[in-house]
Formats: structure tokens, C-alpha cells, sequence
């Protein structure tokens, strides 16, 4: 047992090397979109901090505001934390870039470009990065001396539509949704015709083997599983009339089954990437839905609900939040993909592993 954590330890020690190697080889950040300008908050507790529910004020913490990391970006997505190297990589998906940004120096840099216009990543339990991307239409790997491997980009021999978002499940297992987004036109890829329907697969970590799980959602975007992965969670991005989290009941089997709606947008705000944190809160990104009379400025943010679908609480953004992610050495601060920014909160809870 200790010989095989030795050699993990060690090909984490040359991923680090390798991401460094990336680094420093990529061009330094350079902003290919307007900055967002934004001033933080100078009192105690922040006002962008709403609390929607007492239970969420233990949640908040006194003396953490909003801060603005990152800018100059044209659409955030997939943020993926690296502890052992403290830093984040996020996509820029119409710059077709990776981005990196670096927690000890506060200092972001292009960590791939071209990226194949990739959306979503994770890290698989060896700690590599797992990508979808839109261009290619396929999901890969990203192994410790920076060599791509292709994990899936058919099912059945038809094309996946464009990979949208990934998590990896305890049993190394891969599940990620294949909405049509990045092929619906030529900004977030290329422009093309779907071969599959919309669905949510999962890659077998033994021989790679691609299986459809659920393939009744219109449009699936975000996913994620709760702490103990007993449900699996899926934002249906089409749903009509207004966008749907549903809850999935895990089986002994490990196939999601028993459908049942969680949370219902409900009107002018819209769900997007989500995480699950150590109590089974739900913390979505949030944005204005584009319904007549909707007021971005009341909305864009993040949306946080309990375990059962209540909305508890709510931070306010002046950009859409598409997705997020828990970093920081201790899981504990909010990483918050937004348009053209990414935000970082200290919050009182920690992202579940």
C-alpha cells in the first residue's frame, strides 16, 4: 500500500514539474476581452452575501468579501482546483485558451492554447486533468509528462454532440453530459450537426468503455453527485418552461435511476455549473434567464439551496456565473467562473471530494 501512495505521490510530483514546464513554455496572461472592472467590498460582512434562509448564516463568514481574481476573458468555464500546486486552470472557451491562475502569486497565465475549445474539467483519482472538449467533440486526459490521451469521442460509432461537464465519481468512474452547445454554432467551437441525442454518459475506469445513463434530458448541462454519492444530480438546461435540477438515486449497481425534480428555476433566474459541498448544500452558478422584465443585477451570482432543493442563500456578482469550484488548501474558498472574470469567496463549509 505504501509502495503504490509513494508512486502516486511521485507522478503527482512530475505533474506539478510538467504544469510548471506548460507554465512557463505558454504566453503570460494577456486579456483578449474587455476587463471587468470591480471594487470589492470595504465593510463587514459583505452585502453581496445575502442570507435567504437562517441556515445559511453559518455558512457565511464575518470577515470574507468578494474579490475579483482574474479578468479580461470572453465566456469562464470549468474551473478545476489543483491543491498540490495551489493553483486553478479554467477555460476560455471563445479564446479556445486554458487558463491558469496561480494562488501564491495572484498572477494568472495561458496554460493551453489552442485547447480544442474545452469546456468542463475534472481530475480523475490520480489527480490528472480530465477535459471536455467542444472542437474535438471527445473527452481526454491530460497525463503527467502533458500528453493528451483520448478517453471517448464516439458512442456506437457516432460522434458525441460537444462534451459539456465532467465529474469523477469515487470508484474512478467518469460521468459527463453531451449537450449540442458547442456545435450549435462557431463560438464555443465549430459549427455541426449532432449525431446523438443529448444524454449523460460514464466512462469505465477499468477499459475505458462508454456507457449512456440517462438520455431523457433536453439539453444536460451541469452535474455532480452528493457527499456520499447516493444521488447523482443534473441540471436540464432545456427544460421548458424554465431550467430543472433533478436528483437521481444512485443504485448498487451504480445507474442512476428513480427520477425527481429538485429545483425548479422558477421564473427569471437560470441554474448552471454546480458543486455539492460537505453538508449536501448545493452551490449553483446563477444568471437572469433572459425572461422579459428579468433584472441581471438582482441575479447574476450564485444561487446556494440545501440538500432538499430550498434555497438558502445567495451571492450577488455583476456578471452571469456559469460555474464554480471549491479550492484553496482547505477546500473552503468559492472559486466563481463568471463572463468574463473569475471571483473567489472564503466561505465556512468545504467542497465535498
Amino acid at each position: 500500500m505504501e509502495k503504490k501512495k509513494a508512486g502516486v505521490d511521485a507522478h503527482r510530483r512530475h505533474w506539478l514539474k510538467a504544469g510548471a514546464a506548460l507554465g512557463a513554455a505558454a504566453a503570460s496572461g494577456q486579456a483578449l476581452a474587455q476587463a471587468f472592472e470591480f471594487k470589492a467590498a470595504q465593510r463587514y460582512p459583505d452585502p453581496a452575501v445575502e442570507i435567504l434562509d437562517p441556515s445559511f448564516g453559518k455558512y457565511r463568514l464575518f470577515s470574507s468579501t468578494v474579490e475579483q481574481v482574474a479578468t479580461g476573458f470572453r465566456w469562464v468555464e470549468g474551473p478545476v482546483y489543483f491543491a498540490d500546486g495551489r493553483y486553478l486552470l479554467f477555460s476560455d472557451i471563445p479564446n479556445n485558451r486554458i487558463i491558469k491562475f496561480d494562488e501564491t502569486s495572484n498572477q494568472w497565465s495561458v496554460f493551453r492554447s489552442p485547447a480544442n475549445f474545452t469546456n468542463g474539467h475534472c481530475r480523475d483519482r490520480q489527480g490528472r486533468l480530465v477535459s471536455c472538449e467542444h472542437l474535438t467533440r471527445r473527452v481526454t486526459r491530460t497525463e503527467y509528462d502533458g500528453s493528451i490521451t483520448v478517453l471517448a469521442d464516439r458512442y456506437q460509432g457516432k460522434r458525441f454532440n460537444s462534451p459539456n461537464d465532467i465529474v469523477c465519481k469515487s470508484d474512478g468512474s467518469l460521468w459527463f453530459t453531451d449537450p449540442p452547445f458547442g456545435i450549435a454554432g462557431d463560438w464555443e467551437g465549430d459549427k455541426a450537426a449532432s449525431e446523438l441525442p443529448h444524454a449523460v454518459y460514464r466512462i469505465d475506469p477499468k477499459d475505458n468503455s462508454v456507457t449512456q445513463v440517462i438520455a431523457d434530458l433536453n439539453g444536460p448541462n451541469g452535474l455532480a453527485f452528493s457527499p456520499d454519492e447516493k444521488k447523482l444530480y443534473v441540471i436540464e438546461s432545456r427544460a421548458q418552461p424554465y431550467r430543472v435540477m433533478w436528483a437521481y438515486d444512485v443504485g448498487a449497481d451504480g445507474q442512476p435511476g428513480n427520477k425527481t425534480r429538485l429545483i425548479d428555476a422558477n421564473g427569471p433566474g437560470a441554474l448552471d455549473g454546480f458543486k455539492v459541498d460537505v453538508d449536501g448544500n448545493i452551490w449553483a452558478g446563477w444568471g437572469s434567464s433572459g425572461a422579459p422584465g428579468a433584472d441581471p443585477s438582482k441575479l447574476d451570482g450564485v444561487r446556494v439551496f440545501n440538500a432538499q432543493g430550498k434555497a438558502i442563500g445567495h451571492i450577488h456578482l455583476p456578471e452571469r456565473c456559469p460555474n464554480l469550484c471549491f479550492g484553496g488548501p482547505k477546500r473552503n474558498r468559492l472559486y466563481m467562473a463568471s463572463s468574463h472574470s473569475v471571483y473567489a469567496l472564503y466561505v465556512e463549509t468545504r467542497g465535498a471530494v
